[in-house]
């Protein structure tokens, strides 16, 4: 089988049609040129090209040999371009793993910004709950999550990514969007869609809590676990649902939106995870971005 080093000789000689110059152009001597050309054609069983004292041409087969000859070299030189971005981590592929919540403004916005300042490394979404991406992190199936606290796995880093407060979706007709904006007592012993506990402990335990310490209760008529999947429930006239103000960037009809007094005014919060362990070198870059974003 042939070398790269001989195709280079060829493709030098074959493109300056001169000894000399190709020699020249690769800062060797003539003699090696000439003889990495021969031990070429002497392993294809062909002559690439005809030399004369004068000049030097392709032969037909020359030209044909040429073109992929070129063909190889490019492919070479780009698998190496490439070796080198992964270990530098400005190429490759990082998992990432998002609630629901966070597709709705955060996500988008880390996806724009890595299509344009990491273009060679490619991004795997996948929308899970919390408690999925931890076991998703200790497996390896995702290198980044975005997710709810508490998160005390030891093996983990994280970073605080936003804070946000919740707001109040409303159906159509109800009597509350009279008020700009809304508390807790406004739910006292009135009808509202719930977190369920079991997939969003989360939201349930913090509303929970706040309705408990501002002693208020709702009288709760649905639970579930999705905030699309809630504000449809509101849309189609169920009751209402306090939901983070990022759920809002959804714009569903029939659905109108109030702020909500809360203690702390901004309750909700967004981790960024990694396990501080994972080998992954595109992860440098993609996590630096994220830290970047949450500035």
């Amino acid at each position: 089988m042939f070398e790269l080093s001989q195709l280079r000789c060829f493709v030098a000689a074959a493109e300056e049609l001169h000894f000399g110059r190709a020699a020249q152009r690769l800062n060797m001597t003539q003699s090696p040129l000439s003889r990495q050309i021969q031990l070429l054609e002497r392993i294809l069983d062909v002559t690439l090209l005809e030399r004369t004292s004068r000049n030097v041409a392709l032969t037909p087969a020359g030209r044909v040999f040429l073109i992929e000859a070129r063909r190889i070299l490019r492919l070479a030189e780009s698998a190496s371009l490439s070796a080198r971005r992964v270990a530098k981590g400005d190429a490759g592929r990082v998992a990432i793993g998002f609630t629901a919540v966070s597709g709705y403004s955060l996500l988008p916005q880390i996806v724009a910004q890595a299509r344009a300042a990491l273009p060679n490394i490619e991004l795997e979404l996948r929308e899970m709950v919390t408690t999925d991406q931890v076991e998703a992190l200790l497996t390896g199936l995702i290198d980044i999550g975005f997710v709810r606290p508490p998160l005390t796995r030891t093996e983990f880093e994280t970073a605080m990514m936003l804070h946000e407060p919740l707001v109040v979706a409303l159906p159509a007709g109800d009597p509350l969007q009279a008020k700009p904006t809304l508390a807790l007592t406004d739910f006292h012993e009135r009808p509202l869609i719930m977190y369920a506990r079991q997939g969003a402990g989360y939201f349930h335990d913090m509303l929970t809590r706040q309705f408990d310490e501002a002693g208020v209760a709702p009288h709760y008529v649905q639970h579930v676990t999705q905030i699309h999947s809630m504000l449809g429930l509101v849309r189609a006239g169920l009751a209402a649902a306090i939901v983070p103000k990022s759920a809002s960037e959804l714009h569903l009809l029939d659905v109108e939106f109030r702020q909500l007094e809360t203690l702390p005014e901004n309750p909700v919060e967004l981790y960024m995870a990694w396990r501080s362990d994972n080998a992954n070198p595109a992860l440098v870059a993609m996590r630096e971005l994220c830290l970047h974003m949450a500035e």
